[in-house]
């Protein structure tokens, strides 16, 4: 299957969902062929690297919050969430990020994309979905995907309270909220949190993304504790302490190789 071939997209507005998380939403003629329902897909934000004359770019990689129909044509949501810690994406202090919090109604950026949807399975007797803030827009399309009768937990870890989002979800998955100001520092705030979740009978579905370090303790957990084979378990990093996405991809990938 040949990958969709990038395509320039228009900011539309952009605005606060919490302090720490930025939405901005794209639109314009580049949305005419972009396929449907992509909520939950990924898509690549690209960079031009000022003076390379060779012409690379930077892709760094973000979740589609929402994608909707409006009277003046599809959008699309992308969160950011807001703080520099010295890496780069997904995306922290690092070129998306600065592109988000700079942008203007009318800027144009290009993107690639969409990626696949990594959604949990709908047909588990009891769902866990954990995150931190560069996981909460794919968490929240895991929730409002969820069968009405679903029964869990989600695991969510956020800055301060002020970040703490009023979540669609049915009635019975309990949402758990960490507050962790200083994120990837303190790496066991997440999975501290996990591991006293009480296990439920049946067969789980559990969905898991976070930063690596948290990803790789959480990862020993579901497996060697609990259990999960690759058939309940999706569980992935979206960025590393200190690290770019370009580093970070090089060590996920070493990572998953070990992990098989």
């Amino acid at each position: 299957m040949n990958k969709p071939a990038p395509r320039d997209l228009t900011v539309i507005r952009k605005g606060h969902v919490t302090p720490n998380m930025l939405r901005v939403t794209l639109g314009g003629d580049g949305m005419k062929d972009f396929p449907e329902d992509q909520a939950s897909a990924y898509v690549k934000l690209i960079f031009p690297i000022e003076g390379d004359e060779k012409g690379r770019v930077l892709r760094r990689t973000y979740t589609v919050r929402h994608d909707r129909m409006t009277d003046q044509g599809r959008e699309i949501d992308i969160d950011f969430v807001m703080h520099g810690d010295g890496s780069d994406d997904n995306d922290h202090g690092g070129p998306a990020s600065n592109w988000a919090v700079n942008c203007a109604p009318g800027d144009v950026i290009t993107i690639g994309g969409p990626g696949p949807k990594k959604l949990v399975d709908p047909t588990a007797d009891w769902f866990l979905i954990v995150g931190d803030m560069t996981a909460l827009p794919a968490v929240s399309v895991n929730l409002e995907t969820l069968p009405s009768d679903a029964h869990g937990y989600a695991v969510i870890e956020v800055q301060s309270e002020g970040d703490m989002q009023d979540l669609k979800k049915p009635d019975n998955i309990t949402i758990e909220w960490v507050i962790n100001p200083h994120p990837g520092e303190r790496n066991t705030a997440l999975s501290d949190v996990v591991k006293n979740i009480p296990w439920k009978d049946g067969r789980a579905s559990v969905w898991t993304a976070c930063e690596f370090t948290s990803m790789q303790a959480l990862r020993r957990y579901f497996r060697e504790d609990r259990g999960l084979g690759r058939d309940d378990l999706y569980i992935s990093s979206y960025w590393k302490l200190g690290m770019n996405e370009d580093n970070h991809k090089v060590i996920k990938s070493e990572d998953a190789k070990t992990a098989a």
